[in-house]
């Protein structure tokens, strides 16, 4: 085990020690309180791994987008998902990157799905920030007649919580954090990079959106579980896009999805962010290359 994986379980161990999430998640508790204790162990694990030229280009787009969002507006904000510590990274680079970087960063509340509780280790990480907590569609595949329909009942009671708790947040000030392809990229899986059909609803639901970008890996995925993740050092970009209109960036790529004879219009709005997010990222990566 190299120098790097042992210091980041030693933190991880840390931060579990402080970590008050609840493993069992039930329609009473979907809104959870990020525990600012453990945000100074995570910044710190990640301050070892990055690498000179890390931080965040456009800036000013989240800016406008918090703007938004204080004057009453609902603001989405969607990124791109390759590991556990995207989130983590994308809050620290921000407080980081000047401006109204902090308000940004303390305005964000996650949409996270409830596997990131049940697993204690992972919680520590995921416990450090304001999140609501959902049941993935997902979570379900596979399971037998029996289990899938206590199941139902239980997804149901959390995601009508979530929803609500999500409809009393959203217009106060608040920028909601979603990972359109609802789980980590897997390059052996690619179709761990297509957006879940479930995110047009938070479109047609919220008035504008900043897609964001995440270039550079300090965290690889493995094909074992997400505690064996891999951890090496790289220059991390954060490149947010501009803020549009929700309502009229889902209305043109319905429109073009019909002149182009698609029928499932909900997976064409989510396709449309997806691929405005590959755009980000190559771009994104041209320039990253050029800071090594």
């Amino acid at each position: 085990m190299d120098t790097f994986a042992v210091m980041f379980r030693e933190e991880i161990k840390k931060a579990m020690s402080l970590s008050k999430v609840s493993t069992t998640v039930t329609g009473d508790n979907v809104y959870q309180e990020g525990n600012k204790e453990i945000v100074p162990i995570i910044d710190g694990m990640a301050d070892c791994l990055i690498l000179p030229g890390s931080g965040v280009d456009g800036i000013e787009n989240l800016e406008e987008l918090l703007a938004k969002a204080e004057s009453g507006k609902s603001c989405l904000l969607l990124l791109e998902h390759y590991s556990n510590f995207d989130y983590s990274l994308f809050s620290m680079l921000v407080r980081r990157a000047g401006g109204r970087g902090g308000d940004i960063a303390n305005a964000v509340i996650a949409i996270a799905g409830m596997k990131l509780n049940e697993d204690p280790i992972v919680a520590a990480f995921a416990g450090a920030y304001t999140r609501i907590v959902i049941y993935p569609s997902r979570s379900q595949q596979g399971l037998d007649a029996e289990k899938a329909q206590a199941e139902q009942v239980r997804s149901n009671a959390i995601n009508r919580a979530a929803m609500k708790a999500l409809d009393e947040v959203k217009t106060q000030g608040k920028l909601i954090l979603v990972f359109p392809s609802g789980t980590r990229y897997r390059p052996w899986d690619p179709s761990t990079k297509k957006g879940v059909r479930e995110i047009d609803s938070y479109v047609r639901s919220f008035d504008y959106m900043c897609c964001v970008a995440l270039n550079g890996k300090i965290m690889h995925v493995q094909q074992t579980d997400m505690v064996n993740d891999a951890v090496s050092r790289d220059i991390i970009r954060i490149t947010a896009g501009p803020v549009c209109s929700c309502a009229e960036f889902r209305d043109k790529a319905r429109t073009e999805a019909e002149a182009t004879g698609i029928e499932d219009k909900r997976q064409a709005v989510v396709d449309a962010i997806m691929a405005e997010l590959e755009n980000l990222h190559i771009t994104a990566e041209e320039k990253r290359k050029n800071l090594g």
